[in-house]
């Protein structure tokens, strides 16, 4: 039996206050889902559109949601009426559709750049200096209905803890680079979501102020869901 609460209250005892727990949710049963909400957790992560759609009707609407995972541009007019954030944006495209179709929904929605940092060609993300290009080749000023609030990566999956934490040492680079140029002025960029079961301590270390955790709260994911 996993012990939810207690798991939760354990990480979050290890983090500091001003880090925030995403609890992701990705395969995990409503019950359970809802005996973290009954912990006091309030922000959850998915990954796939149509799974949090359907755990959405199910749940307490003062949830948080965060979509964590790749999101094609054809699903984003179903998350822009109530998602809270967005961490995988990898494209100008991408942003520019979430900006036409929120505007639709009559919000603005919060979004971080996901930056490729890990050596695996499987994970999405911004390469070095796509970013740079994207801000100097459009003008996101523009995009009255998108909020870019930060940075989101993760690193190789690997047991070489040096390597992960110089991967996530490069993502805070990316990030004070990024602010410097683009966002000093902008309060609201301040995020860097970083860090996931095996290795938030690390990414906490190296000024995540986002941690995307599941198996640490919810146990061994069911993959067959």
């Amino acid at each position: 039996m996993v012990d939810i609460s207690g798991n939760i209250a354990r990480i979050k005892s290890q983090i500091p206050h001003t880090v925030r727990l995403i609890a992701v949710s990705k395969t995990v049963a409503v019950r359970d889902i809802m005996t973290a909400y009954n912990a006091g957790q309030r922000l959850f992560g998915e990954n796939r559109v149509q799974e949090l759609l359907t755990k959405r009707e199910l749940l307490p609407g003062d949830i948080e949601w965060h979509l964590i995972g790749h999101l094609q541009t054809n699903k984003v007019k179903y998350l822009v009426p109530f998602i809270s954030m967005i961490h995988s944006v990898d494209s100008y495209r991408l942003l520019s559709v979430i900006n036409k179709d929120a505007a639709k929904a009559g919000r603005t929605i919060d979004c971080l750049l996901q930056i490729h940092i890990a050596d695996e060609t499987t994970k999405f993300g911004f390469l070095p200096g796509e970013v740079s290009e994207m801000m100097e080749t459009n003008n996101l000023l523009q995009l009255k209905n998108t909020r870019i609030c930060g940075v989101m990566g993760m690193a190789t999956f690997t047991d070489d803890r040096e390597k992960v934490r110089r991967e996530f040492s490069r993502l805070h680079s990316y990030f004070s680079d990024i602010k410097r140029k683009y966002f000093a002025d902008v309060p609201s960029f301040r995020e860097i979501s970083m860090g996931m079961s095996d290795d938030y301590d690390l990414a906490v270390e190296q000024g995540s102020t986002m941690v995307r955790i599941g198996s640490r709260i919810f146990g061994k994911r069911n993959k067959n869901i």
